[in-house]
């Protein structure tokens, strides 16, 4: 039996122009005809094996939303059939099944209740929710006084806590900082290995590359592709760059990422060093499309973006990164200089961004840090140690060591042990 099945699922909303012509149709008990329907999915069928991880991709509106609120029974389908097979635990929009005025704890009581948890039950997980949100005391104040990354660590914590058999999780991960997300992700993963099914939406490829078993691509409501995950994130990403190529804008062979001026987020800093006559502003990981990367994919590409205030003239300036794994290894290390590229003399005041351009090997997962520097003749004149930690996927095969060499086999034909005539 599937987890989840959608049988010739269609959903449509009524559209109103005015809420006038609500009360009216409301008024002649739908006599007087004011509204136009919108169809958020149209004749969709799909199934969702138990244990399976399975993506749900597509543009804003395409109704990957819908879909997840059909899964979860907020909504009933217009037309077909929903059947979703074991507990559901869901975390679509922000803060959804909180009520703003209760506490934190309130609400975790609340939802554990709503899901059949009695409250010797949710006693003993409360204080694993409460670690693993990592809120504070502001577990005993009211949600309306959370910060939205707040609202999705406790929304989150409650969601894997309570033992569901299907989890969903739309976009709300995106509005977590850097490091929560990598926590989720890792969380997600270990729950695929428990077998649990899990339903995920989100606009990252690169996640949904990395965790999808198989994925649907949505637009308009219509169902595009449904299958293996690599098979048809390709197809969504062919037509988004065919779409690209057809609209008025200057020609190019390849895409080009628009250059952010200035980088001025620093997620972390260990340690900082050095002479002060610049200093890094920030730093970003951004995968090919330009969007922050929460995932390392081998075989990828990603971008590393610095950006550096001079302090004073500068005449011989460098810049590079360092990449550290868990244990602070330092595993790769380049600059600007090194890669033949000369910065070239840079002002006292002036500020300078610089993309580094990396191809991912396969490496064994695990979290991998990167460390900014900007030096001037030799000197160093800012470092920060791990500025930012990204977390590294699967590959295919299992890697022994750190990283997987590309490597060729060659068997020769086999000969017999006689000696050849000649042959001494």
């Amino acid at each position: 039996m599937n987890a989840v099945e959608f049988e010739h699922v269609s959903k449509s909303y009524a559209v109103y122009e005015s809420p006038a012509g609500r009360l009216m149709e409301l008024a002649t008990m739908g006599a007087a005809h004011r509204h136009r329907d919108f169809h958020a999915l149209t004749d969709l069928t799909f199934s969702v094996g138990r244990g399976e991880v399975f993506c749900v991709i597509g543009e804003n509106g395409s109704g990957k939303s819908t879909t997840l609120q059909l899964i979860a029974g907020i909504f009933p389908p217009t037309s077909g059939e929903v059947r979703v097979n074991g507990r559901v635990s869901a975390l679509l929009e922000l803060g959804s099944g909180f009520n703003p005025e209760f506490t934190g704890r309130d609400n975790v009581y609340m939802n554990g209740a709503i899901l059949g948890f009695s409250k010797q039950e949710l006693d003993r997980r409360f204080d694993s929710i409460q670690d693993f949100a990592e809120i504070g005391d502001f577990i005993h104040q009211p949600v309306r006084t959370y910060s939205s990354g707040m609202t999705v660590r406790l929304a989150f914590s409650v969601a894997i806590h309570v033992d569901p058999e299907i989890l969903i999780v739309d976009e709300a991960l995106a509005v977590g900082d850097a490091w929560f997300r990598q926590r989720c992700m890792r969380k997600i993963n270990e729950m695929r290995d428990r077998g649990v099914t899990i339903v995920f939406v989100s606009h990252s490829v690169g996640d949904v590359r990395a965790i999808g078993d198989r994925a649907l691509w949505l637009d308009h409501g219509h169902a595009m592709a449904i299958g293996d995950t690599g098979d048809v994130v390709a197809h969504y990403l062919a037509s988004v760059s065919a779409e690209s190529a057809s609209a008025p804008g200057p020609a190019s062979e390849i895409p080009v990422v628009p250059v952010v001026a200035v980088v001025t987020a620093i997620p972390n800093i260990d340690h900082r060093s050095g002479d002060g006559g610049a200093e890094i502003l920030g730093i970003a990981v951004l995968d090919e499309f330009g969007d922050h990367l929460h995932l390392m994919i081998p075989q990828s590409r990603l971008l590393v973006r610095i950006s550096f205030r001079a302090n004073r003239d500068l005449l011989r300036p460098d810049i590079g990164v360092t990449l550290r794994n868990h244990l602070g290894l330092e595993f790769a290390a380049t600059s600007a200089v090194r890669e033949g590229h000369n910065p070239g003399a840079v002002s006292a005041g002036e500020t300078v961004t610089v993309d580094f351009h990396f191809e991912i090997p396969e490496l064994y997962p695990g979290a991998f840090s990167f460390s900014p520097w900007v030096g001037n003749n030799g000197a160093v004149c800012d470092a920060i140690d791990n500025a930012i930690t990204i977390q590294m996927a699967r590959g295919d095969r299992q890697v022994y060591g750190y990283v997987q060499v590309p490597c060729r086999i060659e068997v020769s034909p086999h000969h017999t042990s006689e000696t050849e005539p000649g042959v001494v």
